[in-house]
């Protein structure tokens, strides 16, 4: 099965403090790989690495068979470019454009990214609005629509723009909890239509459920990976059993 995603050895250091250490897995296409973990266990930093939002200390990055960076050296700046235009991440806080309406932060960026004319970023944009029940929003904007439509947006924006792996970092924090659901099924669907993901949640019962795969992470470690059901209900380390005893799993 294809590899899209392969982390070997990696490090990231702010200045002193190491915020990774020696992380290395990989992703196979169509499967979902969860990470969950505490704030602050470096969990966000391996999706910002992997979509080149930080550069790496040390290590390997390979995408859909192309080299990101190796032990630390990163590739050339075209071929950094072709292997952005790999992934899409959406983030917790939506970061759409507020003064774009719904259809613009949807058009704009395949326009100026994938060099699109109007009229068919326009087609992909309906299509995928339509997808997500969010048609009748085309023309409002973020400020007018509720915190799971905004996410739904950003996550019709990263699907437009046609990514192999889609990479979301915590995609209900910032969401009230009657909002949570329809992202999570939103995501759930991706998955059944065998969409590559990496998924850093906190919805503990929605990563077992969804994931082919699942490590728990903290101080910047993998301390325990395995199948989700395995770790989420039966964890082997005194860590991750720390960590879960928090959550209801049911």
């Amino acid at each position: 099965m294809e590899e899209i995603i392969k982390v070997e050895h990696l490090k990231k250091s702010f200045g002193t403090v190491t915020v990774l250490n020696d992380i290395s897995f990989s992703v196979h296409r169509g499967k979902v790989l969860s990470i969950i973990g505490p704030s602050g266990s470096g969990k966000s930093t391996i999706l910002r690495c992997v979509s080149q939002l930080e550069t790496v200390t040390d290590g390997d990055i390979t995408i859909c068979g192309k080299t990101l960076v190796k032990n630390g050296i990163y590739a050339p700046k075209n071929e950094l470019h072709e292997i952005g235009l790999m992934t899409g991440l959406v983030f917790q806080n939506f970061n759409l454009f507020p003064h774009l309406s719904v259809l613009r932060n949807i058009v704009d960026p395949q326009v100026r990214v994938l060099k699109k004319t109007v009229g068919e970023a326009q087609e992909t944009a309906y299509f995928l609005l339509k997808r997500m029940g969010l048609e009748s929003k085309a023309f409002s904007y973020p400020c007018q629509l509720s915190g799971g439509q905004q996410q739904r947006v950003s996550i019709a924006r990263a699907l437009a723009l046609r990514p192999e792996v889609l990479f979301f970092d915590e995609p209900t924090s910032a969401l009230d909890p009657e909002l949570t659901g329809e992202i999570l099924a939103v995501i759930k669907d991706l998955a059944a239509e065998k969409m590559t993901m990496v998924v850093v949640t906190h919805e503990m019962a929605f990563a077992r459920d969804i994931s082919d795969y699942l490590f728990f992470m903290d101080g910047g470690v993998i301390v325990e990976e395995g199948k989700p059901f395995d770790i989420i209900n039966n964890p082997q380390q005194e860590r991750t059993k720390a960590f879960l005893s928090r959550f209801n799993h049911n």
